[in-house]
């Protein structure tokens, strides 16, 4: 990337960084108190000061919220704000659970007790990202922190969106295009949040970046496969097991069609998917040594309010969990059909990588699958960040979309200043009943990058093509 790409990467996530002023807090979840209270801990706080820092901005933010939510509601603007209060009693409240916690002996791991035990090893086994807001609220404190940590992390999906486009040949301003729709999507406000969901959009595209190059024939770009999957683990490893399980189904997918229409897989299929199906199978045999929650945890966690119910008989609990599933699709099919902007956007972006580029297109698709089996998983109407993943399809699928009616515009020789006084050269003349022939007009030619793909993955496998019409 030269200097002058480079410039407006930087330029537009300055930009954003900018615009992301106007809402320093009032982003966190409850979850947010968890990952905070880790990072302080973390950071070498012990647990009584990581709950006061943690209670005191969530309690702040909250607050700050309802003081911004009651400047503009038609019938109690005029009324006194509600905000200190709402503060003061949001830290009365928290201040009495987390002590009355902590006096109980709930002093084991990492977070402060906002929760019971069992709800909070769900959190105690994602470190990565308190990792990463570590030297943040170190440095900047505990609100500005958590801001600058967010838009580092945003910065970093939006980069990468760039990098993912231009190494499946998009031209540079689609590829900005690209790294515009990652803001201005849902992927920008999510990944600001005070959660895992933007690091977990950043690797998954650095796992489609090391996807893309080693399909351009560049093998060992899997190892940047390998390292951001694992660090993927890190940070949730539900979402590093879907993202290897639905990698490595797209791959074979990939193989399959190859072998049907007569042509060899290639090594750079081959060489992700046994990749992709290792870290399956890492992922799935740490999880079992190390006392990670298991499934029945999670079912159990969404059908108790977070264990503050008594558990569901394992036949109940999943006949629960199906009947939840089922009304769940049924309403959220309803909703988007109400307002299909998404399914627009999605099957635009699917359309255009699977046009652009199959091979690509399908692997695209499986990362965006991933979303779609994280809501499956916790069928909740209200937590849409869940689904996230998804919204990457049209962030990279529509500037493919795009790049396959873009066409370089052609040099327009300026006249020179004594064209217009030189003769005109007459026409020459035809004999009857002859034709002159014309030149026959150029075919689109395919863009480089296609053709340097099949010559690269090609290379040594007999000429097999990840990329093309028929990929």
């Amino acid at each position: 990337m030269n200097a002058r790409p480079a410039a407006w990467v930087l330029f537009l996530a300055a930009l954003f960084g900018c615009l992301q002023l106007a809402n320093v807090t009032g982003r966190d979840t409850p979850d947010s108190r968890n990952y905070l209270s880790y990072a302080l801990s973390l950071g070498g706080a012990d647990k009584e000061e990581a709950a006061g820092r943690t209670i005191a901005y969530v309690c702040a933010s909250r607050g700050e919220t309802a003081s911004r939510n009651h400047s503009v509601d038609v019938r109690r603007f005029r009324a006194p704000n509600p905000g200190p209060e709402i503060r003061d009693e949001c830290r009365g409240y928290y201040d009495w659970s987390v002590g009355r916690r902590l006096e109980a002996g709930q002093t084991s791991g990492w977070t402060a007790p906002f929760m019971s035990e069992r709800f909070m090893r769900i959190f105690e086994v994602r470190p990565g990202y308190p990792l990463l807001l570590v030297p943040f609220v170190t440095v900047l404190g505990v609100t500005w922190g958590l801001w600058a940590a967010g838009v580092v992390v945003a910065a970093a999906g939006s980069v990468l969106v760039f990098l993912v486009l231009r190494t499946v040949g998009v031209p540079v301003g689609l590829a900005l295009t690209g790294q515009a729709l990652y803001y201005l999507l849902p992927t920008g406000a999510t990944a600001m949040r005070p959660m895992t969901e933007g690091t977990m959009m950043a690797l998954t595209l650095a796992v489609l970046w090391g996807c893309a190059l080693v399909l351009r024939g560049r093998a060992g770009a899997a190892g940047l496969v390998g390292v951001s999957l694992a660090l993927l683990f890190t940070v949730k490893h539900s979402q590093a097991l879907f993202l290897s399980v639905c990698l490595a189904g797209g791959l074979v997918v990939i193989g399959l069609y190859r072998r049907r229409a007569g042509r060899p897989v290639g090594a750079a299929v081959k060489t992700l998917l046994k990749v992709t199906v290792g870290a399956a199978i890492g992922i799935m045999l740490l999880t079992r040594l190390l006392p990670y929650p298991s499934e029945s945890d999670s079912l159990q966690d969404l059908l108790t309010d977070h264990f503050n119910r008594p558990d569901r008989e394992r036949e109940r609990a999943w006949w629960e969990f199906l009947h939840l599933e089922l009304n769940f699709w049924m309403e959220w099919l309803r909703r988007q059909l109400a307002e299909p902007l998404f399914l627009a956007l999605l099957v635009a972006g699917g359309w255009g990588a699977l046009r652009r580029w199959p091979a690509f297109g399908v692997l695209l698709a499986a990362a965006g699958a991933t979303g779609v089996l994280s809501i499956a998983a916790h069928p909740d109407i209200g937590i849409d960040r869940l689904m996230v993943m998804v919204w990457l399809v049209p962030v990279v699928g529509v500037p493919l979309l795009l790049a396959e009616f873009y066409r370089p515009r052609r040099p327009y020789p300026f006249p020179s200043l004594t064209q217009g006084l030189r003769p005109r050269t007459p026409a020459p003349q035809t004999p009857e009943g002859l034709k002159i022939a014309q030149p026959r007009p150029t075919l689109s030619a395919r863009p480089a990058f296609e053709d340097e793909a099949v010559q690269a993955d090609g290379r040594g496998s007999g000429g097999g093509s990840p990329q093309g019409r028929d990929g």
